[in-house]
């Protein structure tokens, strides 16, 4: 009998070396990078550890229940130096989601009204936005923010100077100080009618568009909801006997009392913020809206639309599947560039942990806060623009 094997067994490639499996060496590298990322994570926690020990420097968050024993100028909440760590970090959480979100929407309009005159045929406006956003570019945000700073600090005069344009307005370097209406169930009421009213215009939107599939009618949603935004506040107003009580601000020794004060440093902040993202913004919204073809704006030409219903009904809508994805990275930036708040004395997240590090000594739980603080509000943005620029992007049938 002959040893020989059958053709087709004999020219069959035998099972390459371990190392000449390139699916093999994939899984021995990541099981290496694994192990070596969890060898320098032990050590560096390890050396933290002793070290910690050496120093007597106790660990953990316990020290949150403790009391702060410093007050801070701005809070949207009752706060006082008698408050815990906790509310301290609350208080300076809030802060930072305040001007983030003033910034982000001012940021938004700014930029989309620049963007807009980049665009302009008036050769003045053009070169106008076209300089605003070559000079606020290239200036850093942290510079702009002394800028601003220093201008309402040296500028204006102290409170028993206060430039007073017109009654119950006030100009100083504590800020700017104005009248609001004093408290009154009405105006919770309003405030209640007015959420509703913008509520129910994104039902009556969808109804309007759907109406307008099937009959080509047009409906006046912006209007009838800009109308009932008015009126339904001013009738709840009316009905509660019209409160007119202001409570004005009045000098009371070297600062004001009474009315609604804004810091200098949230002004400054908020102006630096806001002035140099909005630049940016401006040239994504040119961009999104030069991605729109031109035969779109010769068709809404040729139906009769005005310059303006074109932009807001035909370009815009268009504009927006480019816009959206860089508009996202820009409303991140802003929120984490409000960590500069520090160097002008605001009381962010960053501000009011500083504060608590230098006090307690826990810099480890500290800056984890401020990295899961800012992560989460991170994430929390980037959700809602994934899901917006999701609902925003062309169905394809």
């Amino acid at each position: 009998m002959s040893n020989k094997l059958p053709p087709d067994i004999a020219q069959m490639p035998s099972k390459p070396p371990f190392w000449r499996d390139a699916e093999k060496r994939a899984i021995a590298f990541q099981v290496v990078a694994l192990l070596v990322v969890a060898f320098v994570s032990y050590y560096l926690y390890s050396n933290t550890q002793a070290n910690l020990e050496r120093q007597s420097i106790a660990t953990g968050f316990g020290f949150l229940d403790k009391e702060a024993s410093f007050e801070i100028g701005e809070s949207l909440i009752e706060y006082s130096a008698a408050d815990t760590y906790l509310r301290a970090l609350l208080v300076g959480a809030l802060n930072t989601v305040k001007v983030s979100f003033i910034g982000i929407t001012l940021m938004i309009i700014l930029g989309t009204l620049i963007g807009v005159a980049r665009l302009s045929s008036n050769w003045l406006i053009s070169k106008l936005a076209a300089s605003y956003i070559e000079v606020m570019q290239n200036i850093p945000v942290l510079l702009q923010l002394f800028f601003w700073y220093a201008i309402f600090y040296e500028s204006f005069p102290p409170p028993r100077q206060a430039l007073n344009p017109f009654d119950g307005l006030f100009l100083c370097n504590r800020g700017v100080i104005f009248g609001v209406p004093e408290t009154h169930a009405a105006h919770a009421v309003m405030g209640w009618a007015f959420l509703a009213v913008l509520i129910g215009s994104v039902f009556l939107s969808r109804w309007a568009h759907k109406r307008q599939d099937l009959t080509g009618k047009a409906f006046p949603t912006l209007r009838i909801t800009a109308l009932a935004a008015i009126g339904v506040p001013l009738l709840i107003w009316l009905a509660y006997g019209a409160p007119t009580a202001m409570d004005v601000p009045a000098l009371s020794g070297f600062n004001f009392r009474g009315g609604v004060t804004v810091s200098p440093e949230f002004s400054a902040l908020l102006l630096g913020l806001v002035i140099y993202t909005s630049a940016f913004v401006a040239e994504i919204v040119r961009a999104g809206i030069q991605s729109v073809g031109k035969g779109q704006i010769e068709a809404a030409m040729a139906i009769g639309l005005k310059p303006g219903q074109r932009l807001h009904l035909v370009v815009l809508p268009q504009a927006l599947r480019v816009i959206i994805p860089p508009l996202t990275s820009q409303m991140l930036n802003l929120l984490k560039n409000s960590s500069l708040a520090i160097a002008i004395g605001y009381a962010d997240f960053v501000a009011v942990t500083n504060t608590m590090i230098n006090q307690t000594g826990q810099a480890i739980e500290g800056v984890a806060l401020i990295m899961l603080v800012f992560l989460f509000f991170s994430l929390s943005t980037s959700l809602f623009m994934n899901w917006y620029n999701k609902k925003m992007k062309l169905v394809e049938r």
